[in-house]
């Protein structure tokens, strides 16, 4: 039945394209985030369904969309620069099969990343897209926050849609997005014009923000936790009332200590006491290995650089008995362990030019929406009420990113880069919106040849 309904959901989409030819790029969205060709057992499977929605994005936008205004911006061309870069690495990769491998579904995220921009002319398109993307992470996490909820998840044993662990359908990786989705969710309960902000859409975008909450307990991934601290810490800024929020925060956290299962808490321990977990020993001798790697081949080894690491990793486990304390170590062999994070992910395969241009771009987002946020928080045009908000939310979800990358190797992952997908559409509206308005302004009385530009006018950002 449900691989009825979603492959009825997805030629849906198609046809609705047909009249809405934006539709299609949304329809891309949700098809790379949920991937329902994994889900279903029969059509979608033998389709290339996220080729079509790729294609059909395209010629709905070349062939039937305006184009006024629309100019790549500065971040754009960064990321056309490193899917340059990608490309040249790939050819020459140390491991050529493997890395087209992982070429293949790369440049599509890149690819899709420039483009989005594009399209996203007009306030209720960025929204649409905030939203079908919270929606479809959603449709993934409420189910493993409901089986959280029955069972206590465990790690590696939080059965998802499907029995995948690559892209959202991975522990750690769906933990980091779950908590980077909740500030879009609070802003599309509190500003959202496609779903008005009424009980029904804040209880809904609440209990989905809980589910988010809870994927760091029901995967027991580490980063998640690391994550979910950072945003409550975040969020400090916007609280009128810090005493309470914190106050809040301490009590809920004490509270949900003792519903934790016991394998949470023995793994949370392991953040202090790398020496003593193999996982974590390991990580950091592939770090170290990425560093020299990184050092004798300054332009990176192409995708899957990886695979030629060998190491040597000791662990250190410790006894206390009374006032005795004992030492144990023990050495272990291992290769080709994967970096685990997207910052040594980017140095081995890419090497110094990829890691600064993969740095600039995510920094450079950092500050505009910074900038966003600055210029507009106290914009008295009631019409703007909503665009502070989402630049904060969406640099929240950013920073959350760049934090939880840190363990986790998603320095490709196409979700965060449909974020900063959505950081440049936001900025090249506010750009045209601020530009013309300020046009405006400087119109003098009775000056024949003075008029504003139209609202779609900017120049590169």
């Amino acid at each position: 039945m449900s691989d009825l309904f979603l492959t009825a959901f997805v030629f849906a989409l198609f046809v609705a394209g047909l009249r809405k030819p934006f539709v299609w790029v949304l329809a891309y969205v949700y098809i790379d985030v949920l991937a329902p060709q994994k889900i279903s057992w029969f059509l979608l499977q033998k389709l290339p369904i996220s080729l079509i929605a790729f294609g059909l994005a395209f010629l709905g936008w070349a062939y039937a969309d305006a184009k006024n205004g629309g100019r790549l911006t500065f971040r754009q061309i960064l990321i056309a620069m490193l899917l340059a870069y990608c490309g040249a690495t790939t050819i020459a990769a140390d491991f050529p099969a493997d890395a087209l491998a992982k070429w293949d579904w790369v440049w599509k995220a890149l690819v899709f990343a420039i483009f989005l921009p594009l399209t996203l002319r007009t306030r209720l398109r960025i929204e649409a897209t905030a939203l079908v993307m919270t929606l479809t992470a959603g449709a993934i996490i409420i189910p493993a926050g409901i089986k959280t909820l029955i069972s206590g998840g465990g790690y590696g044993s939080l059965h998802l849609l499907v029995n995948d662990n690559v892209g959202l359908y991975e522990g750690s990786i769906l933990s980091t997005v779950a908590i980077a989705i909740i500030p879009l969710a609070l802003w599309l309960a509190g500003y959202g014009t496609i779903f008005r902000p009424d009980w029904r859409v804040k209880l809904f975008a609440w209990a989905l923000c809980f589910a988010c909450a809870l994927m760091p307990v029901g995967t027991e991934a580490r980063t998640g936790l690391v994550c979910l601290a950072l945003l409550i810490a975040m969020s400090l800024r916007d609280v009128k009332r810090r005493v309470r929020y914190v106050v809040l925060i301490v009590a809920a956290g004490l509270l949900a200590v003792p519903f934790l299962p016991p394998s949470f808490t023995q793994r949370m321990e392991t953040i202090g006491d790398h020496q003593a977990d193999q996982s974590a020993s390991t990580r950091l001798a592939v770090w170290q290995w990425t560093i020299g790697f990184a050092n004798d081949h300054p332009f990176g080894g192409g995708f899957e650089a990886y695979r030629q690491n060998k190491l040597s990793v000791e662990l250190v486990d410790t006894k206390t008995s009374g006032n005795t304390t004992a030492f144990q170590t023990t050495t272990v062999q291992d290769k080709a362990r994967a970096y685990h994070s997207a910052y040594f992910e980017m140095l081995g395969e890419q090497g110094y030019p990829g890691l600064t241009l993969w740095l600039l771009l995510h920094i450079l987002g950092v500050w505009q929406m910074e900038r966003i946020y600055r210029r507009h928080r106290r914009d008295p045009d009631p019409d703007a009420a909503w665009i502070a908000p989402l630049a904060s939310a969406l640099q929240r979800s950013q920073i959350v990113y760049l934090v939880g990358s840190g363990f986790v190797g998603i320095a490709f992952q196409p979700f965060c880069y449909m974020i900063v997908a959505l950081q440049c559409g936001l900025w090249s509206w506010t750009r045209r919106r601020d530009s013309a308005r300020a046009a405006v302004v400087s119109v003098r009385p009775g000056r024949r040849d003075a008029t504003a530009p139209p609202t779609g006018a900017a120049g590169v950002a």
